[in-house]
């Protein structure tokens, strides 16, 4: 069985799939390159969309989309990338980024698995100075991945990488598509998962951690035309790793979960070695949910900080939880409560 063709990041900082890129690093890049939002159809062969150009955003999916909702989220993308802007203070990119519309393409549907895996996460979220943009989605895809190989009767098809996100639009490089477009988006792309592989059901999970957005997407999934999925937030079971410990985005538990999937996607220029020097720019969850009300003020903050000796550098949370976390231990976890939905799922006895 052949799994859906998609690009996920192998290496922080290199390559042309922009969120390979850790924020620092891609503030230096995108001043060079100009960046590339594919709009593809579903089965479209990933070396075909890493080859539009040297950055690379995560495609749109004609499939998914009605003209209005293609619309839509194209004002949004520029709305919020590479800055969010809410004033003539912040640049958008109305005329440096170039949209590349492949015809529509009816590529032929691989063999298909008996429930189809796909994750909904914010792909393009800067995660602090050592993590790439796509931490969430690769947390995802390497639970998926591990479920693969103990239910060979799933599929993986790519993810959808655009969700509603607030921390990390003022510090720039992240791209918010609102709940309302998200639960549009997620609808449209699910019944076009449907008629194109024609699965027993879908499964649906994200690592993100936003409420609003989980929200959304369970509503999308709602009035798609998919009367058996399940859907499941991955970081449900290690609550009191990263929420009870006030290390919320790009802190400790993530880090230590992209160094275990692989230590090629932690920038080790900074880390572990940096991890003083990081720890000092980080910001507080109490602080972000205080500011997560008023952007402008939140944006405010970030810009101000740029004078002072450590400016914030788009981590929320608390770096230094990294030495008291067992990374397996938490994958675990994560694989556990989503092996038991697929065995739902599924709904056969052969798993237990």
């Amino acid at each position: 069985m052949t799994d859906c063709s998609f690009c996920l990041p192998q290496k922080i900082n290199d390559g042309p799939l922009l969120t390979s890129y850790s924020l620092p690093k891609l503030k230096e890049q995108i001043q060079f390159e100009c960046p590339v939002l594919p709009i593809v159809s579903l089965g479209t062969p990933a070396d075909l969309i890493e080859d539009m150009g040297p950055l690379v955003l995560p495609p749109l999916y004609h499939e998914a989309m009605t003209a209005e909702v293609k619309s839509s989220l194209l004002e949004r993308i520029r709305h919020c990338f590479p800055y969010y802007w809410e004033s003539d203070q912040r640049k958008s990119l109305e005329t440096d980024l170039l949209v590349v519309e492949m015809p529509r393409f009816e590529w032929p549907a691989p063999a298909t698995g008996k429930v189809v895996c796909f994750s909904v996460d914010t792909a393009v979220e800067e995660h602090g100075p050592h993590l790439p943009l796509a931490t969430d989605t690769i947390q995802s895809y390497a639970v998926l991945d591990q479920l693969k190989r103990r239910f060979p009767d799933i599929m993986l098809a790519p993810p959808v990488d655009y969700g509603h996100l607030t921390w990390g639009l003022p510090f720039g490089l992240s791209i918010d598509i609102t709940p309302g477009l998200l639960v549009q988006y997620v609808a449209g792309y699910t019944d076009a998962i449907m008629k194109w592989l024609q699965p027993a059901g879908i499964y649906v999970v994200d690592v993100h951690g936003s409420i609003v957005h989980r929200e959304a997407i369970q509503e999308g999934l709602r009035i798609s035309s998919c009367d058996n999925y399940r859907f499941r937030w991955l970081h449900e079971p290690l609550i009191q790793f990263a929420g009870e410990r006030g290390d919320q985005h790009a802190g400790g538990v993530e880090t230590a979960l992209i160094e275990l999937i692989s230590p090629d996607l932690v920038d080790a220029t900074l880390f572990p070695n940096g991890i003083n020097r990081i720890k000092a720019g980080q910001m507080s969850m109490d602080e972000a949910i205080e500011l997560s009300a008023d952007l402008p003020a939140f944006v405010s903050r970030v810009e101000a900080s740029l004078q002072e000796k450590h400016p914030l550098n788009g981590i929320v949370g608390d770096i230094e939880n990294y030495e008291y976390l067992d990374a397996q231990e938490m994958m675990q976890r994560m694989w556990n409560v989503a092996s038991d939905d697929l065995k739902t799922l599924l709904n056969e006895d052969a798993y237990e």
